[in-house]
């Protein structure tokens, strides 16, 4: 039986997706070698991350994404201000922050961790810190270049419209030598009371 590696999120509008290739286009200018851009079309926010899972486990899992979807109702967020993991002098992942309605989010992703452990999910031991993904460094990028990377990333300006968050996506991610590739593989929606 072949896994899947996959991966809970809120996917994003299209208008947002433009914004964000503008964003990277812009950033592109002068990087460093071993800069690997994400995709704007696969940019997400991640709320969980459950690795490789048997086709078999799909139902179990959608099931968890309904329960904690069960008294929320469709919040916003917001995409704004850029930034690097873990600083900008030793830079390895850039990224733009999340804003709005967080009270919301963070109550749903702590619903999916709670949910997902009962079905043997691990819950994740680092905080939850929403962001979309813009770029990771490879390890050989040296260190003058992480840190000139992340003073350029850490100094520019960004914001865009509002996210309206209405469901939960189970996704799948292949991974190929251009990046990976993500599709659906279900969609809970969010029922507020």
């Amino acid at each position: 039986m072949e896994l899947v590696r996959s991966f809970l999120a809120i996917e994003l509008p299209e208008d947002l997706k433009q914004r964000l290739a503008h964003l990277e286009a812009e950033l592109k200018k002068g990087e460093p070698p071993g800069v690997k851009w994400v995709s704007p079309e696969g940019i997400h926010l991640t709320l969980k991350f459950l690795g490789n899972i048997s086709p078999g486990s799909i139902e179990a899992i959608t099931g968890a994404i309904e329960e904690s979807a069960r008294g929320i109702a469709p919040f916003r967020l917001r995409a704004s201000g850029l930034g690097v993991f873990p600083s900008p002098k030793r830079a390895r992942v850039a990224w733009v922050g999340i804003e709005g309605e967080l009270d919301r989010l963070s109550q749903l992703q702590k619903r999916l961790e709670t949910n997902l452990a009962r079905i043997g999910f691990t819950p994740e031991s680092r905080a939850f810190t929403p962001h979309l993904t813009l770029a990771r460094l490879k390890d050989y990028v040296s260190p003058d270049d992480r840190q000139r990377f992340g003073s350029r990333v850490a100094g520019h300006e960004f914001s865009a419209g509002d996210i309206e968050v209405k469901a939960i996506s189970l996704m799948k991610s292949q991974l190929s030598r251009s990046g990976a590739v993500y599709s659906r593989l279900s969609s809970t929606g969010l029922e507020g009371e």
